[in-house]
């Protein structure tokens, strides 16, 4: 099995078990809900410190924000209009797709896009519970998106790229599927100061636990432009040391002259 195979067989371990445990009434990992990546060496903030209006998140099946393991807010990131098709990459168990589509309106449509199973039925059921009309979940992989070209106003994924061991096709996957202008905004995992070290590269649980996948600041951009995208932009939201969880990990990091941060990243698809 390749390396790429058994970090994706990882993931998609973890957060089967997440799902099962929020469809069970469980909480999403040992660090309870809203952990990044459950129980991984970074856990991150519940939503309602993510940047998520408390108001807008009441009203949410309780499933979608138990099930929430993000590291910021990519519906706040860029503004949504009535009409627009929005993807979610590794949409989990909805809440973006979900507040994604009350912004976009009947009239629009959010996609939300997992290769987890488990999740995909959480996410479902969220959305029935919610009673939106206008999602729509497929299984897939982000390095491969079920997609036509062209066919996306707004890609958004929250603390989900890194995970990818191939990110040079998920950018180049989410350009495509980009209509002319369309925007790519995330919320990220992202390292400054330089590369993760080749030890926590090489640790399964740094992988799903967010940190051994995540792109140092500057690769970040070169991969953005390399993909065919222009003005790339990476807002730091929070470091390391603010982030509940990040313990012996980022004390590790720090030793190694790099910082972990969660970071807005955005850019744009140019018109022709």
């Amino acid at each position: 099995m390749s390396d790429d195979a058994t970090i994706k067989d990882q993931v998609r371990e973890r957060y089967s078990r997440i799902a099962r445990q929020t469809l069970a009434g469980g909480d999403a990992g040992c660090c309870g809900a809203g952990a990044c990546c459950g129980e991984g060496p970074i856990a991150l903030a519940p939503v309602h410190q993510l940047g998520y209006d408390e108001a807008q998140v009441a009203a949410l099946p309780e499933g979608a924000v138990a099930a929430s393991l993000g590291c910021g807010n990519p519906t706040a990131l860029i503004d949504l209009h009535p009409g627009q098709t929005v993807l979610d990459l590794g949409s989990g168990g909805g809440i973006d797709v979900l507040l994604s589509a009350r912004r976009v309106g009947p009239t629009g449509r959010a996609i939300g896009l997992d290769m987890t199973d488990e999740m995909l039925a959480l996410a479902r059921a969220n959305a029935a519970a919610a009673g939106a009309t206008n999602v729509e979940f497929l299984k897939g992989e982000m390095e491969a998106i079920p997609l036509p070209d062209a066919s996306v106003d707004v890609v958004i994924s929250n603390c989900v790229v890194n995970l990818s061991p191939d990110k040079d096709a998920v950018l180049r996957e989410a350009r495509r599927v980009l209509k002319p202008g369309g925007r790519f905004a995330i919320s990220d995992i992202v390292v400054q100061g330089g590369a993760v070290p080749p030890d926590l590269q090489a640790d399964m649980m740094s992988w799903t636990g967010c940190v051994a996948g995540a792109l140092e600041e500057g690769e970040y951009r070169a991969k953005l432009h390399a993909a065919g995208f222009t003005d790339p932009e990476i807002v730091v939201t929070a470091e390391g040391s603010d982030l509940p969880g990040g313990g012996d990990t980022d004390a590790r990091l720090r030793a190694a002259g790099v910082r972990v941060v969660s970071a807005f990243v955005r850019a744009t698809k140019p018109t022709p």
